[in-house]
């Protein structure tokens, strides 16, 4: 949680809830998105 995070599509963002180790759920400040496993294109910063 809280953690800021960069997405080869979406951009840069801070993940503010995460489903069972399954799926984050990342705000990138014009948008929210879902993230499910393998988080191939997601980096943590």
């Amino acid at each position: 949680m809280n953690d800021q995070v960069t997405h080869d599509r979406y951009g840069l963002g801070v993940v503010i809830g995460v489903e069972d180790e399954v799926a984050v759920v990342i705000d990138f400040g014009s948008r929210q998105e879902r993230i499910t496993t393998p988080f191939n294109k997601l980096y943590r910063l």
